[in-house]
């Protein structure tokens, strides 16, 4: 085994990346079955979905930086959590239904965990900061998308929102903490948390990114009143 499957091969056995990887897991596997539960997809189809939303960022982070096969893909735990998620959520819908914003919160827990996870794992297989961090959005907002376009809806990566933004944040702060010798579980923490807090305050006070104004354009009658307009004055 040389250095870099070593280093992996660590890696996935540390408890408190473990735990954050399969809590992050479960967390957006939660998004993933409670929209397509309300999307109305029957069982099976929100047991792909949640397992799709799950571990799709995740599967890409891997195959980005080598780690073959995906930790997604070859470690049963993963498949596990995903699946007892999606079961807890149509087993008591109900009382999931009941939580404000179901959705939101949980691929907001996701979003944090992911983010700083994918930056980890990164790091330790030996890409730089740069990519560290782009990987850590990546395994974050991965999952999220899948879902919107497998229920046909717009992503929210693509929205005015703060979300691939508070992502870039966590992952940041990790990325740039083990660089300077800070790694430690309260650093991998506050990283986790600065993600969560911010999208959730962008969603509590509306903070979004800012963007150009959209200029109206003519339709195409206008269009032709002024051609017509033109035209009449050169006769």
């Amino acid at each position: 085994m040389n250095a870099h499957a070593l280093s992996l091969a660590l890696l996935n056995g540390h408890t408190l990346f473990t735990f954050l990887d399969l809590a992050g897991t479960f967390a957006f596997a939660l998004s993933g079955a409670v929209a397509a539960r309300e999307r109305g997809l029957d069982w099976f189809g929100i047991l792909v979905i949640a397992f799709t939303v799950a571990c799709g960022g995740g599967v890409l982070r891997d195959l980005c930086i080598g780690a073959i096969p995906p930790a997604g893909l070859s470690d049963w735990r993963y498949l596990g959590v995903a699946l007892l998620a999606a079961i807890l959520t149509l087993a008591a819908y109900p009382f999931v239904e009941r939580l404000a914003h179901p959705v939101t919160l949980f691929d907001t827990l996701g979003l944090g965990l992911f983010a700083v996870t994918g930056a980890q794992k990164s790091l330790l297989a030996g890409a730089n900061v740069e990519v560290a961090v782009l990987l850590g959005v990546v395994t974050a907002v991965g999952g999220g998308v899948t879902r919107d376009v497998l229920l046909n809806r717009v992503p929210v990566i693509l929205r005015r929102e703060i979300y691939a933004s508070a992502a870039l944040v966590g992952a940041a702060v990790v990325t740039v903490g083990e660089e300077l010798g800070l790694a430690s579980p309260a650093l991998t923490w506050c990283a986790v948390a600065s993600c969560f807090a911010l999208r959730l305050l962008s969603l509590r006070y509306r903070w979004n990114l800012p963007r150009f104004p959209r200029r109206p354009r003519a339709d195409a009658a206008d269009a032709a009143d002024a051609a017509d307009s033109l035209h009449s004055r050169h006769e």
